[in-house]
């Protein structure tokens, strides 16, 4: 079921050059929004919407007057995350304007929350940058392609998520050298992706929808250069090997005949005494999330062996441990991945949630974002209250390599990626009212696709505001980890 609407910003919608009023050639509206004029329909309100906020004000960027600074958000994100791991965080943002950007979705929910929203909701990703999608495995084994990160997500206005990816795609654009035109384009395209799939899912059925999904597979058709092919072929390979068995390899040894989780200072150290007995008790809790069948299947594992392990790039700071477990025996583990979970950053932007505890709002959230889920998926409070949701640590996923990616291949990949989204808010969102504010004009596409270019340029300037933070001394780097 749709969420209920957000409520309308307040702020008056931004200028930009051109107007609402473009149609296909002749003038002519596409078929099926000659009968979006009836009061109450969804279609009526998302042109009502249209009203609220004209597609064509999404365009540009100016920080508001008190925009806050970037470098104080995220010292505010880690005065409650481990001390000691805040300047691997910061390393790794500072190594270029797109990592700063995937860490900084602090920065970018407050940024979109003082613009004009369009008030209609779906589960957002909260997230939506290019490397949030990827590969990863169904129950059944099948390699599917989608959203892979949920830690953000929220019911908010669509076009956040939309402007996130968006801005993703001309940052990464901009970094690989291209121009500003090709920048332009191709996030532009990724916005014409998410319109047009919008669209098409407006037509089709529950059912339908519900069960929508990109199966990997179906990407190679798609390709038609053979190196880009290879590529793919390659990445997919490479996906279907990420499995616990093959995690066994990389992550354990063999310690006075006992398999162990090795040591490797600061991203990975065993769970001390106190840790490890918390990681038992918490165990039995997010077994109870499980639905029956799941929970059968978990207790034919064992609990084998627990570490601390350091994760992504905004997520540096936030308590994680992976457990392994064994099955028929060794050489049939199973890893797990507990991590800590927080409220989103777009929560003080936005109303509240339908869920108050952090771990099952993620939970929640990545099985309405995804055609199906990991089987492991739960949730539960661990020690001094803190929220934690389980997940399988490595499920066959796998992401692009967006650097140095060519023109080409890029538009390629945000076109994919825009689809994706399209199909994930369709889950939640009023998909027909969506589909009647964005029209079949590319009056939205090239709205964001101004609005990234600009939004860009300002992450190019915070990326530089942290690195001019370190040289000064007032937040501390480690490189290279």
């Amino acid at each position: 079921m749709p969420y209920p609407a957000c409520a309308p910003s307040p702020s008056g919608p931004s200028l930009r050059r051109g107007g609402e009023g473009h149609r296909r050639p002749g003038g002519e509206r596409d078929a099926e929004t000659r009968h979006m004029n009836i009061p109450g329909t969804p279609q009526d309100r998302g042109r009502a919407a249209r009203k609220r906020v004209p597609r064509s004000a999404h365009a540009g960027w100016i920080p508001s007057a008190d925009r806050p600074d970037p470098v104080a958000v995220l010292e505010r994100q880690g005065r409650d995350r481990l001390t000691e791991l805040l300047p691997i965080r910061y390393g790794r943002m500072s190594s270029s304007p797109f990592a700063f950007l995937r860490g900084a979705a602090a920065v970018m929910a407050a940024d979109l929350a003082a613009q004009p929203h369009t008030g209609l909701t779906v589960q957002l990703c909260g997230d939506a940058h290019l490397l949030n999608f990827g590969l990863y495995a169904s129950p059944e084994r099948s390699l599917l392609f989608g959203l892979n990160d949920f830690d953000e997500t929220f019911p908010g206005p669509f076009e956040w998520d939309v402007k996130r990816l968006a801005a993703s795609v001309a940052v990464a654009a901009r970094e690989n050298g291209h121009s500003e035109d090709k920048a332009h384009r191709a996030a532009g395209e990724s916005v014409t992706a998410y319109r047009t799939a919008m669209r098409r899912l407006a037509r089709m059925g529950e059912l339908e929808v519900w069960h929508s999904g990109v199966d990997a597979d179906s990407l190679l058709p798609l390709v038609r250069s053979g190196r880009r092919r290879r590529r793919v072929e390659s990445s997919l390979t490479r996906a279907r090997r990420r499995t616990s068995l093959h995690a066994l390899g990389k992550l354990t040894e063999v310690v006075d005949g006992r398999r162990r989780i090795i040591h490797d200072p600061p991203l990975l150290e065993p769970a001390g005494g106190p840790d490890l007995a918390g990681l038992r008790k918490i165990f039995s809790d997010y077994r109870s999330t499980l639905s029956d069948e799941r929970r059968l299947l978990l207790d034919r594992y064992r609990f084998v062996d627990a570490a601390r392990k350091v994760v992504g790039v905004g997520s540096v700071g936030m308590r994680c441990f992976i457990v392994l477990l064994a099955g028929r025996d060794l050489d049939d583990p199973l890893f797990l991945q507990i991590k800590e979970a927080r409220t989103s950053v777009l929560e003080e932007h936005l109303q509240h949630g339908p869920y108050v505890h952090p771990g099952r709002r993620v939970v929640m959230g990545q099985r309405l974002l995804q055609a199906t889920s990991d089987s492991f998926l739960g949730w539960m409070s661990g020690p001094q209250g803190r929220a934690f949701y389980w997940r399988q640590l490595r499920d066959m996923k796998g992401s692009a390599d967006v650097a140095g990616m060519p023109p080409a291949d890029l538009r390629a990949y945000a076109r994919l990626c825009g689809t994706t989204l399209a199909r994930a808010h369709a889950r939640s969102g009023d998909r027909i009212a969506i589909a009647a504010y964005l029209g079949g004009s590319d009056t939205f596409d090239q709205a964001i696709a101004d609005f990234a270019l600009a939004y860009a340029a300002r992450t190019t300037s915070d990326h530089a505001a942290l690195c001019a933070a370190i040289a000064a001394g007032v937040v501390g780097a480690a490189p290279g980890e």
